[in-house]
């Protein structure tokens, strides 16, 4: 008998016509994410790191529990849908790069900037997030 398939598998077919299926890598799940005002403040008043794509807040709480991460832009960004996409990027980004450079007890907040977060190739996008990390932590 064939072992089960993880919980958070996707299962796709691989061919047309064909009852056989592949499993997909597991989906990496969105870290918590920052919703209080004071929460947002005291990661401004932390640490900074200026990218070409973004600025990175960070601050360790020191409780030990999993990171945290925020997003906000500004309407410097333009209108509600050139933010919202921004802010979509730059979640993106944060899911793909955060499990493997952010600490447990930490703050991250990236602030988007105005033009670049939006214009800023992904993969560009992303590794600038990877060396903030390491230039706040380091």
């Amino acid at each position: 008998m064939p072992p089960l398939p993880h919980p958070d598998a996707e299962m796709q077919p691989e061919g047309a016509g064909t009852a056989a299926f592949r499993i997909a890598a597991p989906r990496l799940r969105m870290p918590e994410v920052i919703a209080k005002r004071a929460d947002f403040l005291a990661a401004a008043r932390a640490r900074r790191q200026g990218m070409p794509g973004f600025l990175l807040q960070a601050r360790d709480r020191g409780d030990g529990l999993p990171f945290r991460v925020g997003f906000t832009c500004s309407k410097k960004i333009g209108n509600a849908v050139c933010r919202n996409r921004a802010k979509r990027r730059l979640r993106e980004a944060a899911r793909l790069r955060l499990p493997a450079g952010a600490r447990t007890g930490w703050d991250y907040v990236l602030v988007g900037r105005p033009g670049a977060t939006i214009s800023r190739d992904f993969a560009e996008l992303c590794a600038d997030l990877g060396r903030a990390l390491d230039r706040v932590h380091g």
